[in-house]
């Protein structure tokens, strides 16, 4: 056990606790929504929106539409998480703005937050543009989150080691990000990058049939025929929307995430080679394949030695630019001066607008709260229950994997919106149901972030401490107290702070719902936030949102944020 004690870096944690940052951060997000609700306020009152066909000939074309929303949220996400974790990772300064910033962004309940988006670009662009930008947006606030909390964590648990061996090759910012980070990182990035799919399926019904008041922002896809075949109650419809759904989620994970995770196993840190190794039929294919080899001589090498060349520059060359960009302070100080300005003018006038919530209103606002708060712990409880010990089945065994990954994909990314009315009929029978559905439907939101996570880590732990695990004859308690426990720790509070702020998302569907023309609501914050958006009352949608994101960020700050800086120091992998 002492040999495992000495694989993790131990260090006394660094605390840290809500900070003038957050402040600045959350008086930032503050103006940002006060400027989105009076531009709101300047949209038409009625606005008509596309006829949705239930014929299923109009499934593929559907398909096409919600596929093209997924991959350009994704990519947005990937762009984002890449830039942002590598500069909260890499800059302490940074890092005490950004990962408060994070934080609270990924906190910002994602449904009070589009209504705000889409009607603020629909003053400013044409419908159809801004309807298909806010849904790309509403796609990527679900998806972005979590792919830089892994990339950040990658970061700043780089073994020592790695570190050390980049710096006697004098590698460059390029060189290191390409040969030492991504790689390190590549498990967790797909692991989580099917977690982000996962999400955005969840909230693609919601992307894709916004409306607000007599203003129709509905979108072709399979989010808004799913839908529409529910409110209409046309099961037949509702069975085609599903399988074209589970048909496209099987061929991307045959497609895409198959090869990728065999493809990635080569970055595996471990001294001896993995016994079952992730397979691939397609990626096996693309191997024989003499096009794809001819492509890769061809086109990607050559591709990736031209940006080589680009990117790779003398250290003589950085710094020259960075001394230009320090050779004008006063710019910089002139534009936080007038960002300074602008933010507190925009405080003043969203005070204003706060004042005039009547005190009755705060009163259900803090009741909500509350109610919400524990059906998130209720939630995340459940899912860490069983997403651990089936995280650390698959992960640990590529057979099991190849069998249940593909199903869990499936589990993951089926819309639980598509499914929660048929489950509604059965619950509204029991004592209680409204309840229960609602932590159910949180639950089936956010118990796919711990589960893939948890499986990230599970595979990323070295083959050979494995081994030696084994030849210790250390007992199923011993393993998992000295080796899995604390190499999944780090993934663990990882997938918990996305799960946590994907529970407050979902608690907006959750806790209110219409169903075969009547509403049905539960105390919560999110009821609040739901109602308040249909009735388009936007002085309670601000208040309930800040006071969601304010009680998030003070979570993440004192709970969350403490443990992922143990995770960051004490459980490094050496």
């Amino acid at each position: 056990m002492n040999f495992f004690s000495g694989i993790f870096k131990v260090q006394q944690p660094a605390q840290r606790t809500f900070g003038w940052a957050d402040a600045v951060v959350i008086a930032i997000v503050v103006v940002l929504l006060y400027v989105g609700v009076r531009l709101a306020f300047g949209t038409p009152e009625a606005i008509e929106g596309p006829s949705i066909s239930l014929n299923p000939e109009v499934l593929p074309y559907y398909a096409i539409r919600s596929v093209g929303r997924m991959a350009a949220a994704y990519a947005l996400s990937l762009i984002f998480a890449l830039v942002y974790g590598r500069v909260a990772a890499y800059h302490r300064r940074a890092e005490q703005i950004m990962m408060p910033l994070l934080d609270v962004l990924q906190s910002v309940p994602i449904l009070s937050f589009l209504p705000v988006v889409l009607l603020s670009l629909s003053a400013v662009l044409p419908q159809a543009i801004a309807a298909e930008l806010a849904s790309i947006v509403l796609i990527f606030t679900s998806q972005a989150w979590n792919l830089v909390f892994v990339w950040y964590q990658a970061l700043t648990t780089i073994p020592n080691e790695l570190n050390e061996a980049s710096a006697i090759f004098r590698f460059n910012t390029w060189m290191r990000f390409r040969t030492v980070e991504l790689p390190f990182a590549a498990i967790g990035l797909i692991w989580n990058s099917m977690m982000s799919w996962a999400g955005g399926w969840f909230f693609l019904m919601a992307a894709e049939i916004f409306t607000v008041g007599e203003r129709d922002f509905r979108l072709l896809g399979l989010g808004a025929y799913l839908h529409q075949a529910a409110d209409q109650g046309d099961y037949g419809a509702i069975a085609w929307g599903i399988g074209t759904l589970v048909l496209v989620i099987v061929l991307l994970d045959q497609l895409v995430w198959r090869p990728l995770l065999a493809w990635s196993d080569r970055f595996s840190l471990e001294m001896v080679e993995n016994d079952n190794p992730p397979t691939s039929w397609f990626y096996d294919l693309l191997q024989r394949a003499h096009v794809a080899r001819w492509l890769d001589r061809r086109v990607r090498q050559p591709l990736l030695e031209a940006i080589d060349a680009l990117l790779v520059r003398p250290d003589g060359a950085q710094s020259v630019a960075q001394e230009r960009r320090a050779g004008r302070p006063w710019l910089t100080y002139l534009l936080l001066l007038l960002a300074g300005a602008g933010v507190i003018y925009g405080l003043e006038q969203a005070g204003e607008m706060l004042v005039h919530v009547p005190a009755a209103q705060w009163s259900d606002i803090a009741t909500g709260v509350g109610a919400t708060l524990l059906r998130v712990l209720t939630a995340l409880l459940v899912a860490l229950a069983w997403t651990i010990p089936v995280g650390v089945l698959i992960g640990t065994n590529p057979g099991i994997a190849a069998v249940l990954q593909p199903l869990v994909q499936i589990a993951a990314s089926v819309p639980a919106t598509a499914l929660f009315p048929v489950l509604l009929l059965v619950l509204l029978k029991v004592p209680g149901g409204l309840n229960i559905a609602a932590v159910v439907l949180m639950l089936m939101g956010t118990q796919w972030y711990l589960l893939f996570n948890v499986i990230a880590g599970a595979a990323a732990i070295p083959e050979d401490l494995r081994f030696t695990s084994t030849l210790l004859h250390l007992s199923r308690w011993e393993r998992w107290r000295t080796l899995i426990l604390p190499a999944l720790f780090p993934y663990i509070i990882t997938g918990a702070i996305t799960a946590s702020g994907g529970a407050w998302n979902a608690s907006i569907v959750a806790e209110y719902f219409q169903l075969g023309g009547e509403s049905h609501r539960v105390t919560g914050v999110g009821a609040l936030i739901a109602s308040a958006t249909a009735e388009g009352d936007f002085r309670l949608l601000l208040a309930a949102t800040l006071s969601m994101i304010l009680t998030v960020v003070l979570i993440n700050r004192l709970f969350w944020r403490r443990l992922y800086r143990r995770a960051e120091e004490q459980f490094r992998m050496e």
